[in-house]
């Protein structure tokens, strides 16, 4: 059973979160995990000046995701960061060219999920993944959430992240937090719930 947890990632919150996510799915027995980024399109020189580029080299060892990677997956794990209440450019860049998929109905029956983070406590996390779960619909995927059960979503003790819709972090408008270990325990539990449904879907004990 394959789980593939497929993100973009600009300043490492995202990959952060990413891992959390495939360390919570790897717990699911039979589960074989592999994390893919998706193309930068932003131009080295705007990347460098941005500190970006620095901040990228602590995930360049990741393999860069093509469409096909998902047809052979039993369950995609989507991450992206907010852009202005969606996702981010990279990210519907790389789902605009799964169309091939799409014509062949290659992730019909796939559980599909989503993570996300934003700049502000209120920046759009659940628009933008509620809108990215538009794209798994129109490709017939088993849209998977986080449930309250087992996380700590409704804290009011500290500054977290986190919703029904899925686990997200919240980085600070400068990208100076990181994600708190209550924002990573919510993506572990994600990819742990997104690979047992996954392994349920695909019909194994």
């Amino acid at each position: 059973m394959k789980v593939k947890v497929v993100f973009y990632s600009m300043y490492g919150h995202i990959y952060k979160m990413a891992e959390a996510v495939a360390e919570g799915a790897r717990e699911v027995k039979g589960a074989e995990v592999e994390l893919l980024q998706v193309p930068e399109l932003v131009p080295d020189e705007v990347l460098e000046k941005s500190g970006a580029k620095k901040a990228r080299e602590a995930f360049a060892h990741i393999p860069t995701a093509k469409p096909d990677d998902l047809a052979d997956a039993d369950a995609v794990i989507f991450g992206a960061p907010t852009r202005f209440g969606n996702m981010c450019a990279q990210m519907r860049n790389f789902l605009d060219q799964t169309g091939g998929l799409w014509s062949k109905g290659a992730l019909v029956g796939k559980a599909g999920s989503v993570f996300t983070s934003t700049g502000t406590q209120h920046g759009g996390q659940e628009t933008t993944i509620t809108s990215f779960h538009t794209t798994l619909l129109h490709h017939g995927m088993v849209i998977v959430g986080l449930p309250y059960s087992e996380t700590r979503q409704t804290t009011v003790e500290e500054v977290s992240g986190g919703s029904p819709y899925g686990a997200t972090t919240i980085t600070a408008s400068d990208g100076s937090r990181m994600p708190s270990e209550n924002e990573l325990a919510m993506a572990r539990y994600q990819g742990r719930h997104v690979a047992s449904i996954a392994k349920k879907l695909a019909g194994e004990a």
